[in-house]
């Protein structure tokens, strides 16, 4: 993995998280892998490292990672759960037809909420569903 295993667990203890074997695996595929991954994707790549894995033990370092700030939740659709290793303000873009999913740059300073004033925002998500531009070349 390009991420290495003393990068993984100094940014790991830098977020208060005890590294440990998963940890640092779960972190080095998405830090590796941007392409905002499912459990289920996780879990079959790393099986192989880590014999003993379970899916509970990856939701439960995904929780964690969730809970310090260092993935967000991309939930597009209810379908599907996906991690996001990336957690400046961005959007995505999600394939009807191959389902990838691409991120986007976005200017949250143009965004208008003078709508919802007197709320309390905690997370801004962008998203759009089309045709990805090489889904379009191959149809």
């Amino acid at each position: 993995m390009a991420f290495k295993t003393d990068s993984a667990r100094k940014y790991l203890k830098e977020h208060d998280i005890k590294p440990s074997t998963i940890r640092i695996k779960v972190l080095q595929y998405l830090k590796d892998n941007k392409y905002h991954p499912t459990v289920d994707e996780i879990y079959k790549e790393l099986i192989e490292d880590i014999p003993t894995l379970s899916k509970t033990s990856i939701y439960n370092t995904l929780e964690l990672f969730l809970e310090k700030n260092i993935v967000n939740l991309v939930s597009i659709d209810d379908k599907e759960s996906r991690y996001d290793i990336d957690t400046s303000a961005h959007g995505h873009f999600k394939c009807e037809i191959c389902n990838k999913i691409y991120d986007f740059n976005i200017n949250t300073s143009n965004l208008s909420e003078e709508d919802i004033k007197g709320f309390i925002i905690n997370k801004r998500k962008i998203y759009y569903e089309g045709i990805c531009k090489d889904c379009l070349k191959s149809t």
